[in-house]
């Protein structure tokens, strides 16, 4: 039976993380997003909340009794109420602290796991997506071919969070011989690893992106995540969409609450434009869609800490918040009628950040 009332523990952080997201983030989201960067003692801060250390289970040197997706999600989404670029920035490192969690091997989670229990940020991310039509996850173009006891890794990768001066990035390619997804921990200053400049997208224009190319990148054995065995795609990739899917409702939620209040003081014909049957039935079912989208992603996060198989729950969770996510932020900027269209107003940021999380893949993970 999943439980609706979130713990003491969980409560806690909950209000910890809505103060820095209300009172840190919301105040200089706009200035970040056409500067293309947060402040540095705005990320700083965010880091010291410590989300992801308390989710690392103490046997491995974190903060929390076990490591919990359900947490996760509660605190992603109260993140990206406050902005997506500033919570997929401060989370970034878990992109590679999670995957060990779930795969790494004794050896690798001695050697890393340290690093994300620092008073600041580790330089590590993780690189997943690629720039091609149809990219499929579970299929990347991206190739690890063993070779002499290491593996050999080519391929180009795009929408790296992160990835100037990173000392490691986790590498997901196509084990071309046990044809499957592997990850692999590859050094930053790799020969064959190239960063490209900072990439120029739609949203989440205060999050730096690269692109990374892979040209015969030779990979130790001992770096292989999970060792002979490999990871668990399927469950790493179900934990990143719940993610995600926290994240969107996050969006959302923030994008509702903004519209229903400017319903309510915008004066039209005598009138608050919030009495108009119009905006007010389309508002209260831009709420019944947060709500809707947060139980989906709730149900898979508690199936993944339940051990359970999550894959159907986390892409049923992760595809509806990619729907709903653009719905209820163009909702939104209907809301405001032509004030919507202006950059000075949130709603156009949370639209054209909504519009990526059908493309987000491995951006995020809990």
């Amino acid at each position: 039976m999943i439980s609706f009332t979130p713990t003491e523990e969980q409560q806690m952080l909950i209000d910890a993380v809505r103060r820095y997201a209300t009172n840190n983030v919301r105040p200089v989201a706009h200035e970040a997003d056409e500067g293309g960067g947060f402040p540095p003692e705005v990320l700083q801060t965010g880091w010291e909340l410590g989300i992801l250390p308390g989710n690392i289970p103490e046997e491995l040197g974190g903060f929390g009794e076990d490591h919990s997706a359900l947490t996760g999600a509660l605190a992603y989404e109260e993140l990206a109420y406050g902005d997506l670029s500033l919570a997929l920035h401060v989370m970034t490192p878990a992109l590679v602290a999670i995957p060990l969690v779930l795969s790494g091997t004794d050896a690798q989670r001695e050697e890393f796991m340290e690093l994300f229990l620092d008073e600041t940020p580790p330089p590590l991310t993780a690189a997943m997506i690629e720039p091609r039509i149809r990219f499929n996850p579970a299929r990347p173009q991206t190739t690890a071919t063993p070779q002499n006891g290491d593996w050999v890794l080519n391929g180009r990768k795009a929408y790296v969070p992160l990835a100037e001066g990173a000392e490691w990035i986790l590498v997901y390619a196509w084990n071309t011989r046990d044809e499957q997804v592997d990850a692999f921990l590859v050094r930053g200053d790799a020969e064959g690893l190239a960063v490209g400049a900072r990439e120029k997208l739609m949203g989440v224009q205060a999050l730096p992106t690269y692109p990374v190319t892979l040209e015969n990148v030779r990979v130790e054995g001992a770096y292989r995540l999970g060792g002979e065995q490999g990871i668990d795609f399927p469950r790493i990739q179900a934990h990143s969409r719940v993610a995600l899917g926290a994240l969107a409702v996050g969006v959302m939620r923030g994008a509702v609450e903004y519209a229903v209040e400017y319903a309510k003081q915008r004066v039209q014909f005598g009138k608050p434009i919030g009495t108009k049957q119009a905006i007010a039935f389309m508002l209260a079912e831009c709420a019944i869609e947060v709500d809707a989208t947060r139980l989906m992603v709730w149900e898979a996060a508690w199936q993944l800490d339940q051990g359970l198989d999550a894959t159907k729950a986390s892409y049923l969770a992760k595809r509806y918040a990619d729907q709903m996510a653009v719905w209820v932020t163009d909702s939104a900027v209907q809301t405001l009628g032509g004030y919507g269209y202006i950059r000075e107003y949130p709603v156009e940021r949370w639209l054209r950040n909504a519009r990526g999380f059908a493309t987000f893949y491995g951006m995020a993970i809990v």
